[in-house]
C-alpha cells in the first residue's frame, strides 16, 4: 500500500464528506459536503490517498484565536490571522490507531510552519483530548464552546514554534 499526503481537489469532496458522516454518524458533528468546503483554507487542507482512495483528512483554516467555526453555518468570511485552527481530522475506521491521524497532523504543523503562522488551535471532541495532548495542544477550559461540539469538548491550542518536528 502507497501513502501519500495531498492537497484537497475536487473530485475528493465527495469521499471526504462521506468519511466525516461515518466518523460523526450520530452526533451533532455530521456538517456535510458544503460546510465543509466552506472551512476548506486555501493550501491548509490535505487528505491522506491510499492507492487512489481517500483514507483521511485533515481541514484547517486561519481563523483568530480563542474563535471557531459555527457548525450550524457555512463559512461566510475568510480571516486574515496568525492563527491556524484544525477543523476537522478523520482517518477511516479500519485505519485507525495505526499513527496515520499523527502523520496528517504533522503535515499541517510544517505547512503552518512554512507558511507562518505563529499558532494553531482546534477543539477537541468526542474524548480525543489525549490524542491532541500527546500531539502537543494544551487545553484552555475557560473556553466557552457551543452545545453543538457535543459535552467534554474542549478548545486547545499550541504555539508553531513549539510543535514537534515532523518525523
Amino acid at each position: 500500500m502507497r501513502d501519500l499526503i495531498r492537497g484537497v481537489t475536487e473530485a475528493d469532496w465527495p469521499q471526504v464528506a462521506a468519511l466525516e458522516a461515518g466518523a460523526y454518524a450520530g452526533t451533532a458533528l455530521t456538517e456535510g459536503e458544503a460546510a465543509l468546503r466552506s472551512r476548506a483554507g486555501a493550501g491548509t487542507c490535505f487528505v491522506l490517498d491510499r492507492d487512489g482512495r481517500i483514507a483521511g483528512y485533515v481541514l484547517a483554516l486561519p481563523y483568530p484565536e480563542f474563535h471557531y467555526p459555527d457548525l450550524t453555518h457555512a463559512e461566510q468570511t475568510l480571516h486574515r490571522c496568525t492563527n491556524l485552527h484544525l477543523h476537522d481530522l478523520v482517518v477511516s475506521a479500519p485505519l485507525r490507531r495505526r499513527g496515520l491521524g499523527t502523520r496528517l497532523v504533522r503535515h499541517l504543523t510544517d505547512v503552518a510552519r512554512a507558511r507562518g503562522f505563529a499558532t494553531m488551535s482546534l477543539i477537541a471532541v468526542a474524548g480525543k483530548e489525549p490524542f491532541w495532548r500527546a500531539n502537543g495542544y494544551r487545553p484552555h477550559r475557560e473556553a466557552r464552546l457551543p452545545a453543538g461540539y457535543g459535552s467534554g469538548a474542549v478548545y486547545m491550542s499550541a504555539r508553531v514554534a513549539a510543535l514537534r518536528e515532523a518525523s
